[in-house]
């Protein structure tokens, strides 16, 4: 569970460039639930979620996941329990290094375990598993470096990274924005399996209001660092693409 309680951020206060990001923030999202977050540029999705991830501090209120603090918590402390994808799929992954070290770095840092060079049979047997489940053939090239990797491939690597060891709550940040549509559509229902087979609390921001209906069972629309609208169960069912279009446009 995720509780965001009176939250603020406000970046150049005090100057002419000063931009308030998140404006007293407050909700809960619970275990299990996959929340779809839209809004326009600089209206705050991307702030929260670096906030969730420790990448600054907020100004104000509290942030706490399964009930402990972690408002003060530093980032790479919080990276154990949170799984993040970005835009670009060369982000989160070390390019000159081959699948199997990512995996393993990723293996590591969610179990803690230190990182080694070369890994045994049962770690290989689980990576192999693991990819066989994206076909993408990518089983078979557990040594190939990722930076050789196609864009669509890399994502999904990442994702498999980021869900290697169930993370408390995966964030999403447009991450399929980057890729052409056949294999973004792809990556999606990679992403929808995933998180339904393993029942991980997520949040996706998307521009695609289609993808914000069709993915997840929440829908929260941010406008000037605020919460302009948040919908679930049968609320969320009656919506349509022209409604949100409503929403967002007014």
């Amino acid at each position: 569970m995720l509780t965001f309680t009176n939250v603020s951020k406000t970046f150049n206060p005090g100057t002419p460039n000063q931009r308030v990001a998140l404006d007293n923030v407050s909700f809960t999202i619970e275990k299990g639930e996959f929340v779809t977050l839209i809004g326009g540029n600089g209206a705050g999705k991307s702030t929260l979620l670096n906030a969730i991830s420790g990448v600054f501090l907020t100004d104000a209120g509290r942030i706490s996941l399964d009930g402990k603090d972690i408002t003060f918590l530093p980032e790479h402390k919080r990276a154990r329990n949170i799984g993040r994808l970005f835009q670009d799929p060369m982000k989160g992954t070390a390019p000159n290094m081959t699948i199997a070290e990512n995996l393993t770095l990723a293996y590591g840092r969610a179990t803690r375990a230190p990182f080694r060079i070369g890994i045994g049979k049962k770690l290989h047997d689980t990576f192999r598993e693991k990819l066989a489940l994206l076909d993408l053939g990518l089983e078979d090239r557990l040594k190939t470096k990722m930076g050789l990797l196609s864009g669509g491939q890399r994502q999904a690597v990442t994702l498999l990274m980021a869900t290697l060891c169930t993370p408390t709550l995966l964030m999403l940040d447009e991450h399929t924005a980057a890729l052409d549509p056949a294999t973004g559509e792809k990556v999606l229902k990679l992403t929808k399996e995933i998180i339904a087979q393993e029942n991980i609390t997520t949040i996706m921001i998307t521009h695609h209001m289609a993808d914000t209906l069709e993915m997840g069972n929440r829908t929260m629309m941010f406008d000037n660092g605020k919460i302009a609208l948040d919908v679930k169960g049968e609320e969320r069912r009656q919506l349509t693409v022209e409604k949100l279009k409503d929403y967002f446009y007014a």
